[in-house]
């Protein structure tokens, strides 16, 4: 990039980075420091203890003549209908009942239909212009499978912040497209796309709040192999229509599912 081209850059960031404000963010963190909730480790267990019943449950709400991305029960072995006890004002539509413990179930037809829009809208860019964060110790595998796969710049354990704000950053790049797993945890990412009105897709549970991101797949965000499912797919469709290949199975991303109770 030359000098030039720098000084127009900086000028672009500067400009956009105006329209973002200090108390924009400071309201954004109030709401979501007030989210009080289950564990991750609470969620995990039982994301472990689905049963056949749940599934037969779960097919009840899905209309049996319209495929999905990946086979129902394979959903519901994955858990990512399972939400948290806390179910936010942006999130509610996704939410169509309690469980007996209190956590909220997501609606498995409107994830599928969420994960098709979202693939659509991933598939307009090129590996180059989108990266992928993941914060979550539980999606680190998964992570790391959808970037040796696709090729897609990721980060996992810590992202710089101003990585893709700050030009004088000596790891400083250029991204169109953020890929993140939780709006709370990946907030860095998720604020430094919104400063430069960059779109954002999120996986967003119902706990999240979902103010500057631009597509949503409604999900557990929680727990290992949710995570592995949502980016397992995402990893094959992207790859399906860019050409490249993918030699991958589900368990690659999530981890041995567990024989049903």
């Amino acid at each position: 990039m030359d000098k030039e081209s720098k000084q127009t850059l900086s000028e672009e960031l500067k400009n956009k980075n105006s329209s973002y404000t200090d108390e924009q963010e400071e309201g954004f963190t109030k709401k979501r420091e007030k989210v009080k909730d289950v564990t991750d480790e609470e969620i995990e267990r039982a994301s472990k203890l689905i049963t056949k019943e749940e599934i037969e449950a779960e097919k009840k709400n899905v209309d049996g003549k319209k495929e999905t991305l990946i086979p129902l029960e394979d959903y519901i072995k994955c858990a990512v209908h399972l939400g948290t006890k806390v179910i936010t004002p942006n999130m509610r539509k996704f939410v169509y009942k309690r469980r007996a413990d209190g956590l909220a179930v997501i609606n498995t037809a409107l994830i599928d239909e969420r994960l098709r829009e979202a693939i659509s809208f991933v598939n307009n860019y090129e590996v180059k212009n989108i990266y992928l964060v993941c914060k979550r110790e539980a999606g680190w595998q998964a992570a790391k499978k959808f970037e040796e796969i696709t090729s897609i710049r990721t980060f996992t354990k810590k992202y710089p912040p101003g990585i893709t704000t700050n030009l004088k950053l000596t790891d400083f790049f250029e991204a169109e497209l953020t890929i993140i797993c939780d709006p709370w945890l990946d907030k860095n990412a998720l604020h430094d796309s919104a400063k430069l009105k960059k779109p954002v897709l999120s996986l967003c549970d119902t706990n999240n709040y979902t103010n500057d991101i631009t597509k949503i797949i409604p999900c557990n965000n929680k727990s290992k192999k949710s995570i592995g499912c949502i980016l397992f797919i995402l990893a094959r469709e992207y790859c399906k229509h860019k050409k490249i290949k993918f030699n991958a199975v589900l368990t690659d991303f999530t981890g041995e599912l567990e024989a049903l109770q």
